[in-house]
């Protein structure tokens, strides 16, 4: 039997600090794994920058694996939309189909708020916002549940979504304040989180004050650039994966090498590599994003629906044993 699980369902069964914990042995777990994260790729001619991609996920110590087929349309509301396959590891069987946007922003949300708690200032209670959309809006969820945040700077091109997000939060009880640039928001905030398409850099390194961190969680896809490569060549760079950092993200596309990275974000947080070595450096989380992330998050998630008897099941027709002949 196979447990449907879309939006409404996902919200009740899930909770970001259950999905957090799972995301953080995720990272860990996956230091051991040999087989680099796969991404199949194809331009789409909807508009400038409409992809899809195909992306199988592994995990060590997790039974089963996702494939999740998902698009990326920038104009459209929500941009991301697609399902995630979660299968049996052993036989294949399809366990859950699972709405791939509220995955794709939960995991890559919550994964960037365990990553911006790491690498900020110790002392930094007002986090700068660079887009205002779901991700961004789940990053600043989850950091909310790790440290404790005082004001929100928020900024984004379509001011009415800026001051949209801003009511959001006053109303959870959340300072915010709306202002017209990236470069203000950069130089009133020592922790940054950039959720944009943008293909040309939104932030300079005379931007950015000493001692801050930027989440950049935009230059996740060939030509997407958020931030200016002598900022990036300046900073310490922590990325997910130091492959795809190279062939699709931020590294690549600032003609960095993977020598440039300082770590992937796994060792962050299992002690091997400090987060920071200097109370004046400048932090750069810049993720691609990995496949086991949505496998983390749906194994976690299906499990909870199976607790709580959420979802709906269903099972696809078999086809009869005896076809005849062609």
């Amino acid at each position: 039997m196979t447990v449907l699980l879309g939006a409404p369902e996902l919200q009740r069964v899930v909770t970001p600090q259950a999905m957090v914990r799972a995301l953080r042995e995720g990272f860990v777990a996956a230091l051991a794994t040999q087989t680099s994260p796969q991404r199949v790729r194809q331009s789409l001619p909807a508009s400038s920058g409409s992809i899809a991609v195909l992306l199988p996920g592994l995990l060590p110590g997790i039974p089963a694996y996702t494939v999740k087929v998902n698009a990326k349309f920038p104009d459209a509301d929500p941009a991301i939309s697609g399902i995630v396959c979660l299968h049996d590891l052993e036989t294949g069987e399809l366990l859950a189909l699972l709405d791939s946007a509220f995955v794709t922003a939960w995991r890559t949300g919550l994964s960037a708020a365990l990553a911006t708690d790491l690498l900020s200032p110790a002392g930094a209670r007002a986090v700068g916002i660079i887009g205002a959309g779901a991700q961004a809006d789940m990053t600043l969820r989850g950091l909310t549940r790790l440290r404790t945040v005082e004001r929100a700077v928020i900024h984004d091109a379509d001011d009415g979504r800026a001051h949209r997000m801003a009511e959001v939060w006053q109303r959870a009880g959340l300072a915010c304040q709306v202002v017209g640039s990236a470069r203000e928001v950069a130089r009133t905030c020592d922790s940054v989180v950039t959720a944009t398409w943008s293909r040309r850099p939104l932030l300079h390194l005379p931007d950015v004050r000493p001692g801050s961190h930027i989440t950049s969680l935009g230059a996740d896809e060939p030509g997407k650039v958020e931030l200016d490569a002598g900022l990036l060549r300046h900073a310490r760079v922590v990325v997910d994966d130091l492959d795809l950092a190279m062939t699709s993200g931020a590294l690549g596309s600032a003609g960095l090498r993977r020598e440039d990275a300082a770590a992937v974000l796994g060792r962050i947080i299992d002690g091997t590599v400090p987060a920071r070595t200097d109370v004046e450096q400048v932090t750069v989380y810049t993720p691609v994003g990995l496949p086991w992330q949505d496998l983390a998050l749906s194994w976690a998630a299906y499990q909870a629906a199976l607790r709580d008897g959420a979802g709906v099941d269903f099972r696809f027709h078999s086809w009869p044993k005896d076809q005849g002949d062609a």
